[in-house]
């Protein structure tokens, strides 16, 4: 969870990646082959047409009536590999809150228009176990009753899932966990009672997980937060120890929380072409993890009830739509891209733009470490990170996650303090960390993570349109600047970069 104040190396291939995500075109955001069209005026709308199943039975599959028999029953008794056609109407399962369907290797379950899974507020998962290469299609799956950071379908995390046009909605927990190479294509998540997306697996690092076309909507409904003060437990979908990931073309917005929050040793992603709007919290979190490419969103009106939050608080720490934690480029975890990339992307009415942070006292061991028991993906073993073996390189180095190499360009960032009713402590864009405390055995006490996330870890803004009376906030919260002293020495931010207090200005 964010925090603010109180294995073989491989290079990566920045430029390989950016050649097929975005290339960018005076101020317009683009995609490879020309300028993309404005999404914000339309996104995905899964929810309101999810393409329906077919009307009849393919060939060779198992019929399900509603009412008359039951697909979990049936599930058992076939052999793997079988299809099942769900017919229109309400189908449920036994009156036991752990009656589920437990699919076998290749199953596929296939909705006819109007059929509907429904746990009756009794049932807890609807499609759980580890057989690998099962087909959800077509169904709308509702009133199931998960446990907190537990998930409806694929309630196992197993792995080469395809789950695609269904409507999973109304649940408590997540609508759906991930498992590696999971396919979750055109799906309305909407409205369920923590995420619409947990992608954590408790055996190993997910790899290859495409997340594309999806429409992710008023999740944690259970308003977790509140229930768990700090607990990081909520949004539209969370990713956990991912390595490869692409999400794209999905339409994240009205979360009771963040849009996307991508938290603790996740790497290689690429979340190109979505768009990102009205999420109460930031519309992606980027935490304690490596390398991605953040390219052609349209990200909109993110964050506005976490920032009234924080000036309600008196807290200044600067909330964004974009909220860069402990998390950069490392060349030394494989990946498609060596940095973190965040271009050509049209940021409009947020609460404020791009915060990167780093907590001088988050490190493996430390007690401000919120993703307890875990390191880096730099150290084998936690437990190397003691004094005073911390003390030297390359673990001085190598037990930090780091707020490193971030390259921000050919951005468009617009907002209007008056539509967001903001009299202060919005508008902003920040390089910050807080001085080193604790604990007593810390090597990084003092100013010297601000002195190096500020100036000595490659992050760099350029080459971006600012529209509006964006100021900048660098080392601490103690410093906001106007633009003109970001651009100067010592911080020569935003070389080539445009400003503008009003749209119709050149």
């Amino acid at each position: 969870m964010p925090v603010r104040p109180s294995s073989r190396p491989r290079p990566g291939r920045f430029a390989a990646v950016l050649a097929g995500v975005v290339a960018v075109t005076g101020l317009v955001s683009c995609t490879a082959g020309g300028p993309a069209p404005d999404r914000a005026e339309r996104p995905i709308r899964v929810c309101d047409r999810v393409e329906p199943g077919p009307a009849s039975p393919p060939g060779g599959a198992v019929v399900v009536q509603p009412g008359v028999d039951d697909v979990a029953a049936l599930t058992r008794q076939r052999p793997a590999g079988t299809t099942f056609w769900l017919a229109e109407g309400v189908h449920t399962l036994g009156g036991n809150e752990f009656a589920q369907i437990v699919p076998k290797k290749g199953n596929a379950y296939l909705g006819a228009p109007g059929a509907v899974l429904d746990g009756k507020g009794i049932n807890r998962y609807a499609f759980g176990g580890k057989a690998e290469r099962v087909t959800v299609r077509h169904l709308t799956v509702r009133n199931f009753v998960a446990p907190g950071n537990e998930s409806v379908v694929n309630h196992d995390s197993a792995d080469h899932w395809v789950v695609e046009h269904n409507t999973i909605s109304d649940n408590g927990g997540a609508a759906l966990a991930a498992g590696a190479h999971q396919r979750i294509r055109f799906n309305c998540l909407r409205d369920n009672g923590q995420y619409g997306i947990n992608a954590y697996q408790d055996s190993g690092t997910i790899t290859g997980l495409v997340v594309h076309g999806n429409e992710i909507t008023g999740n944690n409904t259970d308003d977790w937060e509140a229930r768990i003060a700090g607990c990081g437990c909520t949004g539209g979908a969370k990713f956990w120890a991912v390595d490869g990931a692409d999400v794209t073309g999905n339409w994240v917005h009205h979360n009771h929380g963040p849009g996307l929050w991508a938290d603790t040793n996740n790497n290689d992603f690429v979340i190109r072409d979505n768009v990102i709007s009205d999420n109460e919290g930031p519309a992606i979190i980027y935490e304690t993890s490596y390398n991605a490419v953040i390219a052609g969103n349209t990200i909109l009106r993110n964050n506005w009830a976490d920032g009234r939050r924080f000036v309600t608080e008196g807290d200044p720490f600067p909330v964004a739509a974009v909220y860069v934690s402990e998390s950069g480029g490392e060349p030394r975890v494989p990946a498609r891209t060596d940095k973190l990339v965040i271009t050509g992307n049209r940021f409009t009415d947020n609460w404020s733009g791009i915060t990167l942070w780093e907590n001088a006292d988050r490190f493996c061991n430390s007690p401000h470490n919120t993703s307890s028991g875990y390191c880096t993906l730099l150290v084998d073993d936690v437990r190397q990170c003691r004094s005073p073996a911390i003390q030297r390189k390359p673990l001085l180095d190598d037990c930090r996650w780091k707020t490193k190499r971030v390259d921000i360009h050919h951005n468009r960032f617009e907002v209007d303090p008056v539509k967001l009713g903001c009299e202060h402590l919005c508008a902003r864009m920040a390089v910050l960390a807080n001085f080193g405390t604790s604990p007593a055995w810390s090597p990084y006490h003092g100013a010297s993570i601000q002195q190096a996330i500020t100036w000595h870890q490659g992050n760099e803004w350029h080459d971006n349109v600012y529209v509006g009376p964006w100021r900048f906030m660098a080392y601490d919260t103690s410093r906001l600047l106007e633009p003109s002293v970001w651009q100067s020495a010592p911080h020569r931010q935003d070389r080539g970069s445009v400003f503008s207090l009003r749209a119709e200005e050149p």
